[in-house]
């Protein structure tokens, strides 16, 4: 399978579509579409070209995505070094809040120190990670407007001498 996840809402559900008209439309190869076929898409009849209907191939897609999807359970977040649910180390567990929205949960690994992050709200942090301790710290203010202008303005209204 490919590394990237492919939107199934570029596929109209009631068009069909050739192996080449729909690997355009939905920007990959068409060998890619006919891998598809092997892997349970199905086409309208055995007769080629091969016609998809629009309703099978988004329902193909969408099982497709589902089945890559990897959710994390209860004390554990997603570490990309490792490419698995990993348990943070406890005593260094962040949640950095950003205004009233939700904030960014961030964590080393215990198996490889990488920086694992999550957002999400302030209310569902102990659902998240329950039973550990975590450190809440404010943003800081992002800078929306300077109190006045830069000193090195170059608008003057003499003439230079």
């Amino acid at each position: 399978m490919s590394a990237r996840r492919i939107n199934p809402n570029r596929v109209k559900i009631l068009r069909n579509y050739t192996a080449r008209r729909l690997a355009d439309c939905l920007g990959v190869h068409k060998n890619t579409v006919l891998q598809w076929q092997w892997k349970g898409l199905t086409p309208i009849d055995a007769r080629r070209p091969y016609l998809f209907h629009g309703a099978a191939v988004r329902e193909f897609l969408v099982e497709r995505n589902r089945r890559r999807q990897r959710p994390c359970p209860a004390g554990m977040l997603y570490c990309f070094g490792c490419r698995e649910p990993r348990r943070p180390i406890t005593t260094a567990v962040e949640y950095l809040q950003i205004a009233a929205r939700p904030g960014n949960l961030r964590a080393p690994c215990s198996q490889c120190g990488t920086i694992m992050h999550r957002r999400i709200r302030r209310e569902t942090i102990p659902a998240v990670l329950p039973g550990v301790l975590v450190q809440i710290t404010e943003a800081a203010p992002r800078l929306t407007e300077k109190p006045e202008p830069s000193s090195n303005c170059v608008f003057r209204t003499e003439p230079l001498s």
